[in-house]
């Protein structure tokens, strides 16, 4: 049995929700992990840099390997983001750029969307050695479309399907990926189920013992077109384990 070369990698958006468990999986896997962040201070493991200005980026990079780029500011700021790393791991001769993106980015035209792609465009065109990996949305966004609405009588919830997946699978998935090497584009990821917005809002009701009442909504225009086709899934085979109902439980100790 082989196992696979540790490398030094820099992580982008190494402490938030999808960095945080990545991050671990490639320390516990061997690598010599850093990650980036605008004022590192004496963090173990945490080096200066900042991807909106390009300060401080030729010392973090220097001696890197692979690149897993997960910060996320915005539209704007992402494509900007996306710019400079890509200049930054040229200059440096980084290996192998990974890139985080979602299902769905080509064809569902929301600006966030669209600045994913700009960025997979920009990776692609640069000739460096990269991955792109897509995964449907984290069962932390389903939900977060219910709390934003605490003050709200009845609880809305867009008339489409839902494919979420778990930050864990994710992670685990992305530190294949660094250890594999270069791959270009590869297959996207989807959560094990598909669930109706009905049924993750009565979910979430349950497992918060909230009792109002849900209605399904249908919004005009493309983006809710694209979304209630289903270009935000996955067909074909699930990926992970980890369900809507196993994260319910988890955050509020009920699950579906």
């Amino acid at each position: 049995m082989t196992t696979a070369r540790a490398t030094t990698v820099l992580v982008t958006g190494g402490t938030g929700t999808l960095g945080t468990p990545t991050v671990n999986l490639l320390r516990e896997a061997g690598h010599d992990v850093r990650v980036l962040s605008r004022s590192a201070g004496t963090t173990p493991g945490v080096v200066t840099g900042d991807l909106t200005t390009g300060e401080g980026l030729g010392e973090a990079f220097d001696g890197v390997e692979v690149v897993l780029h997960l910060a996320t500011r915005g539209p704007r700021a992402d494509v900007e983001m996306g710019r400079r790393l890509v200049t930054a791991a040229r200059d440096a001769r980084v290996g192998h750029v990974v890139f985080q993106s979602i299902v769905g980015v080509d064809r569902i035209p929301l600006g966030y969307y669209q600045a994913k792609v700009e960025v997979e465009s920009i990776l692609t065109a640069s000739g460096l050695p990269h991955t792109i990996l897509r995964a449907t949305q984290f069962p932390q966004l389903v939900v977060g479309m219910f709390t934003a609405q605490r003050f709200s009588p009845v609880l809305l919830t867009p008339a489409l399907e839902v494919q979420p997946i778990a930050v864990p699978d994710v992670a685990a998935r992305l530190a294949e990926i660094v250890a594999a090497g270069p791959a270009g584009r590869v297959g996207d990821i989807g959560g094990p189920e598909r669930i109706t917005g009905r049924e993750a809002a009565r979910a979430w009701a349950r497992a918060t013992g909230s009792r109002r009442p849900v209605a399904r909504v249908r919004v005009p225009g493309k983006t809710f077109a694209a979304f209630a086709a289903g270009h935000h899934m996955v067909p074909g085979e699930p990926y992970g384990t980890g369900t809507y109902g196993q994260y319910l439980l988890e955050r509020y100790g009920r699950g579906r």
